[in-house]
This record gives structure tokens, C-alpha cells and sequence, in this order.
């Protein structure tokens, strides 16, 4: 199972960095058009929580697979990646809606109306819906029992604040456009 961890772990972390890749572009060519980056953002905080999450929970994943594995960790490991997968499904149907909008931080092109298809007809942060899957699914792949919920949580509560500054700046934006700036 040491080596199933460890492939997923690589796996994941190839995601991450196509993903970040993706978001450097997009964010180049937001700043390009004139995007406006407010300040508060609690960008720092995820940047640095959310690889580590996958590092850590990763890294108590192979632990526990070479000490002590648990007797039914192949059903969590299915679990997680049923759990992962959904998540990933939602967030890059949220990536593929934004199109060039999408990046990891904060970026409004001032003049455009608020996007309201595909996934946001339903949830106003789909992608943050996927995120948060996708540290409970690995955290499930990896059996990562300490790691997994404590940061899950760390997480959990940096993306809260990242919610309340983007509804923020959002309502912001909705109520300029609404007033003809």
C-alpha cells in the first residue's frame, strides 16, 4: 500500500502543479486586460496550507502503510478516490466555466458581469467545493487518520476567510455595476 500512496501522492502533486501552471497563465493574461487584485486576500495562507495538506497527509499515508496498516485500507483508499475524483470533476468544470478567469487568487476584470453558468447556476464557490473534496478524498486514499481532519480543518478555516473576501469584493463589484460605474 506504500506504493499505492506514494503514487498517489505523486499523481496528486502533478495536478497541482498543471493546475498551477494554468493559474499563472490566466493570472498574466487577467493583469494583461487591466484585472484589479483587491488587498486582504488570505491567498498567502492557502498557498502555503494547501500543498502541505496533500505533503503531509501523503507522507502519514506511507508511514502507516510500512508500520501498521490498517486491515481495511483499501476500501478507504476506493472511498477517497471516489470522493477525490468527484471533487475533481467539480472543480474543473468550475475551471473550464471561469475559462480564462479562473486563478488561484482574486483577480476582477472590471466591466464584466459575474459568470452565473454551469456550476455557478448552483453554488456561488463550486471550485471551493472541490478543493475541500479534494483534501477529504486524499486524506480517505491515504488513511491519513491525524494529518487528514487536522488539516482539513486548518484548511477549512483559511477557506472560510477566503470566502468572505471573495463575497466581499464580489458584492462590491455587483453593486458598481448595478449603480453604473
Amino acid at each position: 500500500m506504500a506504493a499505492l500512496d506514494a503514487v498517489t501522492l505523486a499523481a496528486i502533486v502533478g495536478l497541482m502543479l498543471a493546475e498551477n501552471r494554468l493559474s499563472r497563465a490566466n493570472q498574466t493574461a487577467l493583469a494583461a486586460r487591466g484585472a484589479i487584485t483587491p488587498d486582504g486576500d488570505v491567498w498567502p495562507w492557502m498557498a502555503a496550507l494547501y500543498p502541505m495538506s496533500f505533503l503531509l497527509m501523503g507522507a502519514e499515508g506511507i508511514w502507516r502503510a510500512t508500520s501498521a496498516p490498517a486491515p481495511d485500507a483499501t476500501s478507504w483508499f476506493v472511498a477517497g478516490l471516489l470522493v477525490f475524483g468527484a471533487a475533481k470533476a467539480v472543480k474543473y468544470w468550475a475551471i473550464r466555466t471561469l475559462a480564462d478567469r479562473w486563478s488561484f487568487r482574486v483577480m476582477i476584470l472590471p466591466g464584466l458581469p459575474l459568470i452565473r453558468t454551469g456550476p455557478y447556476r448552483y453554488l456561488s464557490h463550486p471550485n471551493y467545493v472541490g478543493v475541500a473534496g479534494e483534501l477529504i478524498g486524499a486524506a480517505m486514499m491515504m488513511t491519513a487518520a491525524i494529518s487528514g481532519p487536522v488539516m482539513c480543518a486548518a484548511f477549512g478555516v483559511v477557506l472560510w476567510g477566503r470566502v468572505r473576501f471573495e463575497n466581499r469584493v464580489l458584492r462590491l463589484l455587483v453593486s458598481r455595476s448595478e449603480a453604473g460605474m
